[in-house]
């Protein structure tokens, strides 16, 4: 979670290396500027959104932050995407536009890759979501709900139903309900991963 100025900046860089977004050269600034990368202005207003929240919710620095809010908001709509603010750790990468709905109690560790379709929620009227571990692939359309831990380095299948805990690493589960069904090395599908 976003606690300082410099977390701030590493999440920011983190999001950005996860997205695969070197720096741009002229053509692609002008290109950018025409047609700007949306999921990366969705994923850099959040954090400023969470810096806000965390850390610079006083005084006249309160009104910026609702203003942050109210575009945070319209965007959102825009892509399809329901993500509350201090769910995702740095390395957020958002692949594909479309409907994203996770619920405000979930808790994602770092350099989680995600797919359109996803639904990370509660179960039953619970106030609790699933934890998620850090380097965790989440393949389009899964759902993950319930008061649920999910370890490290996994990948979850397209589609995937996942109601229970894995506790297990380097794991792929898939399935309805979900299963482990394999071994997986996880910095071949992150590969933004450090060694």
């Amino acid at each position: 979670m976003i606690q300082s100025k410099l977390d701030y900046k590493k999440y920011l860089e983190q999001d950005k290396i996860a997205l695969r977004l070197g720096s741009l050269s002229l053509s692609g600034k002008i290109l950018n500027f025409i047609s700007p990368n949306l999921i990366w202005k969705f994923e850099k207003l959040l954090r400023k959104v969470e810096y806000y929240e965390n850390c610079k919710n006083k005084g006249i620095s309160k009104i910026y932050y609702y203003y942050l809010k109210f575009k945070f908001k319209r965007l959102s709509l825009k892509l399809g995407f329901s993500i509350p603010p201090n769910v995702f750790g740095p390395g957020l990468a958002i692949i594909h536009y479309g409907t994203i709905v996770i619920n405000g109690n979930a808790k994602v560790g770092s350099n989680c890759r995600m797919h359109a379709c996803v639904n990370i929620g509660a179960s039953g009227g619970q106030s609790e979501a699933p934890q998620l571990g850090d380097n965790v692939y989440i393949a389009p359309g899964a759902k993950i709900y319930g008061n649920i831990t999910i370890a490290n380095n996994t990948a979850i299948g397209a589609n995937a139903v996942v109601n229970k805990s894995f506790n297990e690493e380097n794991t792929v589960i898939a399935g309805i309900p979900a299963k482990v069904i394999g071994e997986v090395n996880i910095k071949q599908i992150i590969k933004h991963i450090n060694d």
